[in-house]
């Protein structure tokens, strides 16, 4: 897969960032940029080969601003959809990587390229260092992007301030005091496309690893009188915390009551290779006159290299158990080779969590594959 990704930003691609570049810029040396950029590119991995052209960028455009003047209008055709745009995009992850590395002391003007360029590809990265370099600026180009008719800017606001965004410095200053950004995340709370809303969930998410206290002081304010995509952001916000089996998210979601079933009927297989998927399921009997209502999620205790266990949360489903009655649930677990997990033979435990709260299926023997 990394091979896949890295070689799809190749020669082809560095040819048709330079044909743009020449097309907005008549003086722009193709020839000797082409010469330059190519150099061992195909040795390097993916995001060394962005840093790679940039630095090649660097040696034949103009100084900023006039470079980063060439590179917005060098620019093609804005993304017509949210998802499914595949690798294409990525030709211009160079364009980041120099913004980074030169648009620092080019304020303004660079601010208005990343909002150029997150139409384009994404600009969630290269934002970063503009908001270390100076907060209260970047908080008001911030929140004219909140209300910007481009569904891509506006989930830069909010990806783009994210504290622990996966495979991206943190910035340590909103995850310490996290109030700077939740005037933002408020502008779009209500946003109308699911791309926006799903992203300042995920951001709550950030905030809840580190401040608990304080998401669920937002997710109940905004819970009030809420519209229904409103409440199901806040679903995705809490996820964690349900995962946990934090109390007060379970009963701010309405699955706060303790369950009053028993498990019934599991089927689950006794033993199982790596490399293939677990199926079971297993039957919830109410043992309660009333109605209940029931999140049900799935904890595997995957066995470590060390030999010792460590519980992962898998999301299941809800329902609404009627009294004396009896709900079928059922999953999967895939134990095939994965780059976020990885198998190892052992005694895996599984738990039903019902409202949070766990109850045993039985444990797995997995073996090797060979």
């Amino acid at each position: 897969m990394a091979d896949r990704l890295k070689d799809a930003f190749d020669a082809d691609v560095v040819r048709s960032i330079a044909d743009d570049l020449q097309r907005a810029h008549p003086a722009f040396p193709h020839r000797a940029f082409l010469k330059d950029a190519l150099r061992g590119l195909d040795r390097l991995e993916l995001l060394d080969r962005g840093r790679h052209v940039a630095a090649a960028l660097d040696r034949h455009l103009p100084p900023p601003p006039e470079s980063i003047r060439i590179l917005v209008a060098a620019l093609g055709p804005e993304l017509a959809a949210t998802e499914g745009n595949g690798m294409a995009p990525f030709r211009y992850m160079p364009h980041g990587f120099y913004l980074m590395s030169r648009g620092l002391e080019q304020f303004e003007a660079s601010m208005a390229a990343q909002a150029e360029l997150t139409k384009r590809f994404t600009a969630e990265f290269s934002l970063r260092p503009f908001i270390d370099r100076d907060p209260p600026a970047a908080l008001a180009w911030l929140r004219r992007w909140a209300r910007d008719p481009n569904v891509h800017v506006r989930r830069l606001v909010s990806e783009g301030t994210r504290p622990r965004l996966p495979w991206a410095p943190r910035l340590r200053a909103f995850e310490k005091d996290p109030e700077p950004v939740l005037e933002l995340l408020g502008l779009l709370k209500d946003d109308p496309e699911p791309y926006v809303r799903r992203s300042v969930a995920n951001h709550l998410n950030d905030i809840g690893k580190t401040r608990p206290a304080l998401l669920m002081e937002v997710c109940r304010r905004w819970s009030r009188k809420a519209p229904p995509a409103r409440l199901g952001l806040v679903r995705h916000a809490l996820r964690s915390l349900v995962k946990q089996g934090h109390p007060e998210a379970l009963r701010l979601l309405g699955f706060g009551e303790r369950p009053r079933v028993r498990v019934v009927d599991v089927r689950l297989p006794r033993e199982l290779r790596i490399g293939e998927v677990l199926r079971f399921s297993a039957g919830l009997a109410s043992a309660s006159a009333r109605p209940q209502d029931l999140l049900v999620d799935l904890a595997v205790h995957f066995v470590k290299a060390d030999g010792r266990t460590r519980p992962k949360v898998f999301k299941l489903t809800s329902l609404s158990l009627a009294p004396g009655g009896r709900e079928e649930v059922v999953g999967k677990v895939s134990f095939k080779p994965m780059t976020t997990r990885t198998a190892y033979p052992g005694r895996h435990r599984l738990d039903l969590l019902v409202n949070g709260r766990p109850y045993p299926l039985g444990a797995v023997k997995v073996m090797r594959s060979d």
